[in-house]
């Protein structure tokens, strides 16, 4: 079996059906150009022509970039390039009142952002429209400090979960930054307040050793996740259901697992989208929710009075 079960087939001369595709599509375009232009222009200027777009056209069925077909990476830019770099999720659609003289702009108005989620509830089950997700966070196996009768255990437990899985399951592994600053900031002002001198010099050093450590080193931490859909089935909860499911089978491989609760679900959307931005103190603001700052407090000095 090929590591790569996704790969297309190849179809003749070790080239794929959509490869094919786009080298006869531009061979009849080359020979109608032919037919259009041999009379016109010399025929030596015709076959140059023709072996510098043949050849460019050869690249790009052939190509690839960043794994994807040349094709389709140049078509994906193409796009990317043409739709707005702007999204809401509010109203865009609705235009100005005829009353109202809008300044001329240039600048491109946001397009409304549509994400596949509806809503997360605090159970962690993600309404997908008419099917709903729910997630299980999952630490890592090291199968080379296991036996051999230990690895072949493992394998064959998850290979029994693999077989168990009736519904589309994704899982996700994935690695983001992990901030020693403020571990080691917690941690050397808790070094002060234990109960033996020997205990706070060793959390003191253990802070200098984590702060040392986060300005040399870029420290990541991996994250596995693992969505679990529901495909017709009966019931509110079943995305939980499946969720406690999958952390009752994956328990047998010596690895922590936990479903998420909204809360958690919602954390870990926002950091799939972007992980390189720390965590806001708090959490997150629900939708439509009003975000009020308190006014700072007015001081005043004994002895002066305020003036106005």
């Amino acid at each position: 079996m090929p590591a790569d079960v996704d790969a297309p087939d190849k179809v003749a001369y070790g080239l794929t059906f959509r490869q094919l595709a786009v080298l006869a599509v531009a061979a009849l375009a080359f020979y109608g150009a032919w037919q259009a232009l041999h009379r016109v222009v010399p025929a030596p200027v015709l076959v140059g022509a023709a072996v510098i777009l043949g050849g460019l056209v050869f690249g790009i069925a052939v190509g690839r970039r960043d794994g994807l077909p040349l094709d389709v990476w140049l078509l994906a830019a193409v796009r990317h390039a043409r739709a707005p770099h702007a999204l809401s999720t509010t109203d865009t659609t609705s235009k100005t009142p005829d009353w109202v003289q809008a300044p001329p702009s240039t600048v491109m108005l946001p397009a409304p952002l549509t994400l596949p989620a509806d809503a997360i509830d605090d159970g962690g089950e993600i309404c997908l429209g008419g099917a709903r997700a729910a997630m299980v966070a999952a630490t890592s196996v090291n199968l080379a400090l296991r036996t051999a009768d230990e690895q072949a255990a493992l394998v064959d437990t998850f290979g029994r979960w693999l077989n168990s899985l009736s519904a589309p399951t994704q899982i996700v592994v994935s690695a983001q930054p992990v901030d020693l600053h403020s571990h080691a900031r917690t941690l050397a002002a808790a070094a002060g307040g234990l109960g033996h001198p020997a205990l706070g010099d060793a959390a003191a050093d253990h802070a200098r050793f984590l702060e040392d450590l986060a300005t040399r080193r870029d420290p990541l931490r991996r994250q596995v996740l693992i969505v679990t859909r529901t495909t017709g089935e009966r019931g509110e909860h079943a995305a939980r259901r499946r969720a406690d499911d999958t952390v009752r089978a994956l328990s047998a491989l010596g690895v922590t697992t936990r479903a998420l609760d909204g809360a958690a679900v919602t954390a870990a959307l926002a950091a799939a989208a972007d992980p390189y931005r720390p965590a806001r103190p708090g959490g997150l603001a629900a939708p439509d929710t009003v975000i009020t700052a308190s006014t700072p407090r007015e001081t005043r000095q004994p002895g002066r009075s305020r003036q106005r």
